[in-house]
């Protein structure tokens, strides 16, 4: 096995990141921090304007960039994508990294059915149960106390992070990511209530389709379809404490960030970005590429492409529109007061 290097010289780094060089290259990086903490061998960058001034107190060895900062004496790398270039450096210092552990290939704890199939160099480690006829694909590891339940099946180069639950006949694809604590394949929420208000269960019988590329976050539940499949398309990314219903679709390359619930037979379009706690019912259409901005409330479907906000959502012009008028509700109360005041007095004076 390769050792891992542990220096790159700023001219490497620039190789390594297509990027161009103001400045020495012969100054050597041995690590990577933030523009406040960097020290004169790590790397930064600066994507948004509103570090410059932290750049200009910055000691950093070398700052990714996407124009060169002719008041900064600080040794520069040009990149049209600063924070893209600077990902490739963290992954180049730290990826051998970032799922070191003490525990390699099957761990003597961990307590698998003799009908599981198990590909070539998998991690188990301690306490996790692999239910019947379940099968895990080559490179994949999977982290202490975890849980796959009968029949699914969990593809190749996959990371299924410790205390997951993965229930029955649910199907990840290839290099999958599920962080601590998420569920797949909970039953949904569904009860049959009869006139005593007694809530009787619907059985969900369908499953959860992961496709290649998804990451689920940390504590994000994710509701077996009754009868079909709940399905997260290829590359789509969900964050933490997200609440995804039976029977949902989300798009390929959609994100669902943290603390947003999705109801039942929703489907997203492609490339959707459904931002923090948005709230989306039931049974609704959403076009690719639509955007609904932080605490939205989604109660028709979005036919068409674009940014929406609000609650009721709306496309972002009304959206806006509404929330500069609301702001000024008590601007306009008093112009009323003042109307209504001159209009009494006309009205006086007319009657005279």
């Amino acid at each position: 096995m390769e050792e891992q290097k542990t220096c790159y010289t700023i001219a490497e780094l620039a190789q390594i990141t297509s990027s161009e060089i103001v400045g020495n290259p012969n100054h050597q990086i041995f690590g990577i921090d933030d523009l406040e903490s960097a020290t004169s061998n790590d790397a930064s960058f600066l994507a948004n304007s509103i570090y410059v001034k932290a750049l200009k107190k910055s000691n950093a060895g070398v700052v990714f960039v996407n124009q060169p900062l002719s008041d900064n004496p600080v040794n520069q790398l040009i990149n049209p994508s600063p924070s893209k270039a600077f990902q490739q450096i963290i992954d180049l210092f730290h990826s051998h990294k970032l799922l070191e552990s003490g525990f390699k290939g099957v761990h003597p704890s961990a307590t698998i059915h003799p009908s599981a199939k198990i590909a070539s160099n998998v991690t188990i480690g301690p306490n996790v149960t692999i239910d019947q006829n379940a099968t895990i694909g080559s490179n994949t590891i999977i982290n202490p106390n975890a849980c796959i339940g009968p029949n699914v099946i969990i593809g190749k180069n996959c990371i299924i992070h410790s205390q997951v639950t993965i229930r029955e006949h649910c199907q990840l694809g290839d290099f999958v990511i599920v962080q601590p604590g998420a569920v797949i394949g909970a039953c949904g929420f569904g009860y049959l209530t009869d006139q005593k208000g007694h809530h009787k269960k619907i059985q969900h019988t369908g499953t959860v389709i992961l496709e290649d590329y998804v990451e689920i976050g940390a504590c994000t539940c994710i509701d077996r379809g009754r009868f079909k499949e709940t399905i997260v398309e290829k590359g789509a990314k969900i964050d933490n404490l997200v609440q995804i219903a039976h029977g949902v679709k989300i798009g390929a390359g959609s994100m669902v960030i943290s603390q947003s619930g999705i109801a039942g037979s929703t489907i997203l379009g492609k490339y959707n970005i459904i931002a923090g706690q948005v709230g989306i019912i039931g049974h609704l259409k959403f076009a690719d590429h639509v955007t609904v901005a932080a605490r939205g409330a989604v109660t028709k479907s979005l036919t068409k492409p674009g940014r929406y906000g609000g609650n009721p959502a709306v496309p972002a012009e009304k959206y806006h529109e509404k929330q500069m008028h609301q702001r000024r509700l008590y601007m306009y109360a008093n112009k009323i007061k003042i109307l209504e005041k001159k209009l009494e007095e006309l009205e006086k004076r007319l009657d005279q």
